[in-house]
């Protein structure tokens, strides 16, 4: 319990309290844009997709792009709930992730046996068919999509948001953590340490299914109408990309690279054509001058202010 409550996790803990509340604040007296708000809000969703994808590409290395399919589930499952039998918002949610988590595991169990292209275009192929599969039926809507009253708020968003984080970051530190990424470094080695492979791919792989229907559903309660189009593959993509900026196995890397290419997304939203152009400049520059992304596998820490505190402690004696 004491590692709980040591002084870096108390000072992240009033940070994560202090952006909160700034925003929050803005909100309620009205100055923050309603556009500002609706880029705030969607970080927070590339935020939880992200971290879930770096858990399966980054931290297990595996070579998923299939997110957009899981994400699909999650947001029409939530809808379902929440819009045609009226059940309550944290319901729908849930129904819509655990949902996704299953699909997780039933494609995961046969696909995860592959390795790279062989199971990106399993995966790929999941998500065109998830897709296919609510374009073509009208309980929810089909081509047209649905449409849900707005739920979700800045503070539903920001609350989903810093929780997932959390259960990932906890979740890979983590003797199961551990495992994954000894799959990542070296499979063959993993299987002759012991590890079973195949289920932590599998855990992975469900646990990232698990938040991109949590973020799926999120979107499906803030956006008003969610419709087959916008799960499609560039959306996956999108994600992948937010990911490798980041750093493949930094969460706190997925976190920049989510903020970042939602940033300049909004800040190109006047010019819709030019976005994809820049994204792949980003990328081939990204490629070239650091190919790790921002961060790398490295993580972001306030190890520094401990460091600065026992310092200064160890100066009065």
């Amino acid at each position: 319990m004491s590692n709980l409550f040591n002084r870096k996790n108390i000072v992240a803990l009033v940070a994560i309290g202090l952006i909160y509340g700034i925003i929050q604040g803005l909100i309620v007296v009205d100055i923050l844009p309603p556009f500002y708000k609706l880029t705030l809000i969607l970080i927070c969703i590339y935020i939880i997709l992200s971290t879930s994808l770096n858990l399966i590409n980054g931290i297990t290395g595996q070579f998923s792009i299939g997110h957009a399919g899981f994400m699909a589930v999650g947001a029409y499952i939530s809808a379902i709930v929440t819009a045609i039998h009226h059940g309550p918002l944290i319901l729908g949610l849930l129904a819509g992730a655990l949902v996704a988590a299953a699909a997780g595991i039933v494609v995961g169990l046969p696909t995860l046996r592959l390795n790279g292209d062989y199971l990106a275009i399993a995966t790929l192929g999941f998500g065109e068919i998830v897709r296919i599969i609510f374009l073509n039926t009208e309980y929810v809507g089909g081509a047209a999509g649905f449409t849900l009253p707005s739920k979700i708020t800045w503070t539903w968003a920001f609350g989903l948001m810093a929780l997932s984080v959390i259960l990932i970051k906890n979740f890979v530190n983590s003797t199961h953590g551990r495992a994954c990424i000894s799959v990542r470094e070296n499979e063959i080695a993993a299987e002759s340490m012991g590890v079973n492979t195949t289920k932590y791919k599998v855990m992975a792989f469900t646990l990232g299914a698990f938040f991109a229907g949590l973020a799926g559903g999120i979107y499906a309660n803030y956006m008003y109408i969610i419709q087959p189009m916008t799960f499609q593959f560039l959306k996956s993509f999108d994600i992948l990309v937010m990911v490798v900026l980041g750093g493949l196995g930094s969460i706190t890397g997925g976190i920049v690279g989510a903020i970042v290419m939602t940033l300049v997304s909004a800040l190109l939203s006047s010019f819709p054509e030019w976005r994809l152009v820049i994204t792949a400049v980003l990328l081939i520059i990204m490629m070239i001058f650091r190919p790790t992304g921002l961060l790398g596998t490295k993580e972001f820490s306030l190890s520094f202010l401990g460091k600065k505190g026992e310092k200064n402690a160890s100066s009065k004696y």
